[in-house]
């Protein structure tokens, strides 16, 4: 049997190698059961033969990468975005990750970001952290868990993204897993463009008046170049919280109340210290 282990695979392996540069066990078991050859004892042969020759790296249990020709495996690290999309069998890249991928985000950071249903422990990797984040509650609970969401195609691999619009009312929903404010204005200032009747349908879908009261505030500092028409602006203000709210609990000092919100927001946002010369 162990003889048998080490001789050369087919070819067959090699091509799908060749399409995946990340790849789960559960991809390599479909692609041999598609070509007939689905038994756990050739995917583990396989597996070591191409592991042993330094072709494949494994990223954590059940997940590997495909090395390229003239790397060395232990100083290889593959493209993060397709590791966080690859994760989970239901992963998508979100928050500042999803900036980052759009092209939008005003810095590149180490530590990317997916959503999904599943547990999965942070991985690091090389320089990069990759984290899983729960899905917001009310998209679990009413079965949209997949609402803005974008398949996107990078290198072979077909990735799973939030749309800029579920991005921008996510960053706002959850502002600690996107950096500092600047970067968070800043990223968001860099968008053209919004689709607003998908940031409402969205907005109805999370169901949270903290949220609506921060896109609200933000689209209104931002009327101009996002055109947002007041009508707009009026039907969000009455989905906002009767009470006032931070746009940061954690952050309370140095606040100041935006009455037509109901929020308290830092100065550094309402003055934009952060564009004063050093």
């Amino acid at each position: 049997m162990l003889k048998k282990c080490q001789r050369r695979p087919s070819l067959r392996f090699s091509d799908f190698l060749a399409a995946n540069e990340v790849f789960t066990v559960e991809d390599a078991d479909r692609f041999l059961v598609a070509n007939k050859s689905g038994n756990t004892n050739t995917r583990s042969a396989l597996l070591t033969y191409y592991r042993q020759r330094g072709k494949i790296t494994l990223i954590r249990r059940g997940l590997y990468a495909v090395v390229p020709h003239g790397i060395q495996p232990e100083t290889f690290f593959p493209d993060p975005f397709i590791v966080a999309a690859k994760m989970c069998s239901d992963a998508v890249l979100a928050y500042h990750t999803a900036l980052e991928f759009h092209g939008r985000a005003y810095s590149l950071y180490k530590k990317h970001y997916f959503v999904s249903v599943h547990p999965s422990l942070r991985l690091s990797y090389n320089d990069f952290e990759i984290y899983r984040v729960s899905p917001p509650a009310p998209l679990f609970t009413k079965r949209y868990f997949m609402f803005g969401v974008e398949l996107h195609h990078r290198g072979h691999s077909d990735i799973r993204v939030t749309s800029l619009e579920r991005t921008f009312v996510d960053i706002l929903d959850r502002p600690n897993l996107s950096g500092s404010w600047e970067e968070i204005w800043k990223s968001l200032e860099s968008v053209e463009f919004f689709d607003l009747e998908q940031v409402e349908k969205y907005l109805r879908l999370l169901d949270n008046a903290t949220t609506t009261a921060k896109v609200g505030f933000f689209l209104e500092q931002h009327q101009e170049p996002l055109m947002v028409d007041k009508s707009f602006l009026k039907r969000l203000q009455k989905h906002i919280p009767q009470q006032a709210h931070y746009i940061e609990r954690k952050k309370r000092m140095g606040c100041r109340l935006v009455k037509q919100w109901n929020l308290l927001v830092p100065d550094e946002i309402l003055e934009q210290t952060w564009e004063e010369p050093q």
